[in-house]
């Protein structure tokens, strides 16, 4: 593994031309570069944080998979049993840190690659430092939460009390006795919010634009992923229609709470990007009144939040757990692979038809489990790369 000492900004252009950079060392970068190196296909992996998960090391401390440890291991080394079912944050990062040394990455941290270019010989990458990486073929795994996202609310800026992005939240202990608002109801708010009510925070309220899917993470053993994978290719309107009687026999109606049931089929949210949430806790929160649903978030006025019901509240502390954005126009906007929404227009083993040897991968959240997708990707591009390098 590359000594991250020596990716300082005085260091010299590089002359090395590895098979493939893969941009990224978070599982979906690690598992892709392991992935080729068991085709022979020789991987650099350059990161632009100081240690590979970066991301994972970030989350709220709280944090586990909400997929089964047993489908959520990378190619080539299974997630130890003694991390349990539901893995804990800290042991993702332990196990991405194991999984590169079991395969012997090269990771080069502290390198930022600002644009990646074409080149007679495949693609040129300046980087920090006045690098220029050259290969053939490159993987881009920078990531589903790349870029912190707050909407641009009207009076944002005015509003007196704290303001922060669910990026920035670790643990409860600085809201202890405060009220606090969490802003968007998906899986990292869901959590935070619970996270907060037995933290100790005097009252939390969760404000919802959109209803959302709520699924047990398992039942009777069952882990919703399992769910997720079977139905995976199945019509959406099919699942659709199923989706309401399984979640009335598995979830209670929380109309009465401020919370309704979604109106929007389950699959076809999915495939706008919103899965379903994970109940670890929140539904017994709301139904002991210890988190309140209330209306969305439409701006703010001195100490006052507005929602979209015309009330106005008074939190002390915002939390916008209103996502990410995968910030990928910088790097490969001007290729003209992106779709309306930043989104790549192709992923895994398939290569835009103007971009040849360049793969995304780790830029949708899907029902059956990033991690595991991840992994799949992994190895449908090493074979596709294999058969041209």
């Amino acid at each position: 593994m590359s000594d991250p000492s020596s990716a300082g900004p005085d260091a010299p252009a590089s002359t090395a031309a590895p098979d493939a950079i893969v941009i990224g060392a978070g599982p979906g970068g690690l598992a892709a570069a392991a992935a080729l190196g068991q085709h022979g296909v020789r991987a650099l992996v350059v990161e632009r944080a100081e240690r590979l998960g970066a991301s994972w090391r970030g989350h709220y401390d709280r944090l586990r998979l909400h997929t089964t440890r047993r489908l959520s291991a990378l190619p080539g080394l299974p997630i130890p049993r003694a991390y349990g079912r539901w893995v804990a944050r800290t042991d993702v990062v332990r196990y991405l840190e194991q999984y590169a040394e079991h395969h012997a990455l090269d990771i080069a941290t502290g390198i930022e690659v600002h644009r990646v270019e074409r080149s007679d010989s495949g693609w040129e990458l300046p980087a920090t430092g006045g690098r220029v990486l050259t290969s053939p073929v490159v993987v881009i795994a920078t990531g589903h939460n790349h870029t912190p996202y707050i909407p641009d609310w009207p009076g944002r800026n005015t509003f007196q009390g704290d303001l922060v992005h669910a990026s920035g939240y670790r643990e409860p202990t600085a809201y202890a006795g405060r009220d606090v608002l969490v802003v968007g109801v998906g899986n990292t708010g869901a959590e935070i919010a619970v996270d907060l009510a037995e933290g100790g925070a005097a009252r939390v309220r969760l404000a919802v634009r959109t209803p959302p899917h709520i699924q047990r993470r398992s039942t009777l053993g069952w882990p919703a992923q399992a769910s997720g994978i079977l139905v995976r290719r199945l019509p959406v309107g099919l699942v659709d229609r199923m989706a309401p009687y399984v979640e009335r026999l598995a979830v209670p109606d929380l109309s009465a709470y401020g919370l309704p049931r979604p109106r929007t089929g389950l699959y076809a949210r999915v495939l706008e990007g919103a899965i379903p949430v994970q109940d670890v806790g929140l539904i017994s929160a709301i139904r002991a009144r210890r988190v309140e649903p209330v209306a969305a978030v439409e701006g703010f006025e001195g100490d006052k939040v507005r929602l979209a019901d015309g009330t106005e509240i008074g939190p002390e502390a915002v939390i916008a757990a209103t996502g990410y954005r995968r910030g990928l126009e910088p790097l490969v906007g001007h290729l003209g692979v992106l779709d309306e929404r930043g989104r790549p227009v192709v992923r895994g083993p398939r290569t835009p038809p103007d971009a040849p040897g360049l793969y995304f991968t780790g830029f949708t959240n899907p029902i059956s489990g990033m991690f595991r997708e991840m992994a799949l990707d992994a190895r449908r591009i090493a074979r596709a790369v294999a058969r041209t390098v």
